[in-house]
């Protein structure tokens, strides 16, 4: 047989069987070569990296930096709006708070805001007419003041603390919060003159959270205007969050009266609706009876919603502050990555000389801008929750100043949908950033290149 006809019958082979034999082994060496060229670009910006460590690692910071700031914000954000939530679920949607005053707005137009000047004085006969309007439940008066407080014992602080006490219906608290506690052994008994229940944060001041400042059965004075009155400790409440309820300590109603000299005349009314779709027509009722002028009327659900509302906004603000620390990265990969393309120009001469592609320079160069990338937004990520905790923690401890400094606890949420559009928008911009130097870089002459200095 010759070699023509073995040839002619191996084509024909070939073609019945549609494929050459030799097309996989030609495709594998593709791939091996695709493969060896990847890792040849990936061991030369390593080595680009390592050569230029200070720059390298400026430019990796400014990325984590900014990856680290929007994931922090991103957590306390979560976690405040967890929080209000927590907050206005606990409250009871048929209450609001009545004091005496002048609105400047109708209800209808900026519900939920307090006011100034003292109209109509809440008396006994006031609280009375109220009461018996439609839809109301109930109706609670308040005495209110601020006094200076002194704990009996050896773990006495420094400074005199000042306050804020309400004088009311002990149970009156229960009835607009809930969920709250208080913790065992407390006892409440509205008709006893020397009782006193005091909030979390005036019983466990900072720097007595595993030693209480005030616990139970623990003697008291308070001093209001230069007269003192002793009190006894009958209830503990336990921390709910709400500074309203935990830096408050609350006394008998005629207790509050005679002490604070108030003559009958209230400070305030919480006012219980039979149900929250009446509160509306409860205070339009109110405003028939008295006059728009004659009240203030505060909705704890309104308060906590437009805090919410605010809160988002100022974390909004922060957020547009990370997204340009990021973009600032951004010009430090351009800038880092165009001083680098400066300084290895004869390199890339060198190399298109001995048959180097444009897209090989190009691949190098990116993959300069994805290694800091990924280092820079995998550091900001695991920076950016150390950096959350450490807001939180710094937010939940107020100066040594008294109770009232301490703040709520809010602890961050970290969101995965969060945590991957923060990692690859860091990763993005740092591939973007890196576009035009790796681009410049693929167009330099070989030419001018290698007459580079």
């Amino acid at each position: 047989m010759t070699i023509r006809q073995d040839t002619a019958r191996s084509e024909n082979r070939v073609l019945r069987n549609g494929r050459s034999s030799t097309v996989p082994s030609t495709r594998r060496m593709v791939k091996k070569k695709n493969n060896r060229n990847l890792k040849q670009i990936f061991v030369l910006s390593i080595d680009s990296l390592r050569e230029r460590k200070v720059r390298s690692a400026l430019t990796i910071l400014m990325v984590v930096i900014g990856g680290a700031l929007m994931v922090a914000i991103n957590a306390i954000s979560a976690g405040s709006a967890a929080f209000m939530d927590k907050q206005i679920g606990s409250l009871a949607p048929n209450v609001f708070f009545v004091g005496p005053g002048s609105k400047s707005k109708s209800f209808q137009e900026a519900p939920g805001l307090a006011t100034i000047t003292p109209r109509l004085p809440f008396n006994h006969q006031v609280v009375s007419r109220i009461k018996s309007l439609p839809f109301v439940k109930d109706v609670v008066p308040a005495y209110q003041g601020q006094v200076q407080l002194h704990v009996a014992g050896d773990n006495v602080p420094g400074d005199t603390l000042n306050i804020n006490v309400g004088a009311e219906n002990a149970r009156a608290m229960f009835i607009i919060s809930p969920s709250l506690k208080l913790i065992p052994g407390s006892k409440i008994d509205s008709d006893d003159p020397s009782a006193m229940v005091v909030g979390y944060d005036i019983a466990n001041p900072p720097g007595y959270v595993h030693n209480p400042l005030i616990r139970l059965g623990q003697s008291v004075t308070a001093t209001f205007e230069g007269t003192s009155r002793n009190f006894v400790v009958t209830g503990i409440l336990e921390e709910s969050g709400n500074p309203n309820v935990d830096r408050i300590v609350r006394i008998n109603t005629n207790t509050g009266n005679s002490f604070f000299h108030k003559l009958g005349q209230y400070d305030e009314m919480v006012v219980l609706a039979t149900s929250g779709s009446y509160v509306n027509t409860v205070v339009q009722e109110m405003y028939r009876l008295y006059g728009k002028d004659s009240f203030g009327i505060v909705i704890p659900a309104a308060i906590m919603q437009a805090q919410k509302h605010m809160n988002g906004g100022s974390n909004s603000f922060t957020l547009e502050v990370g997204y340009i620390a990021l973009l600032a990265g951004g010009i430090g990969v351009v800038t880092t990555l165009w001083t680098s393309v400066n300084e290895r120009t004869k390199e890339i001469g060198t190399m298109k000389a001995i048959g180097a592609k444009p897209w090989f320079i190009l691949s190098m160069f990116l993959s300069d801008a994805v290694l800091i990338g990924l280092i820079g937004s995998t550091m900001g990520i695991g920076t950016g929750m150390c950096l959350a905790y450490l807001l939180s923690a710094s937010g939940a401890s107020g100066p040594s100043g008294g109770p009232a400094a301490a703040a709520s606890h809010i602890a961050p949420i970290f969101l995965p949908n969060d945590l991957v559009r923060v990692w690859f928008l860091s990763v993005s911009i740092t591939l973007a950033a890196g576009l035009f130097p790796a681009w410049k870089a693929s167009r330099l002459s070989p030419l001018v290149a290698m007459r580079a200095v």
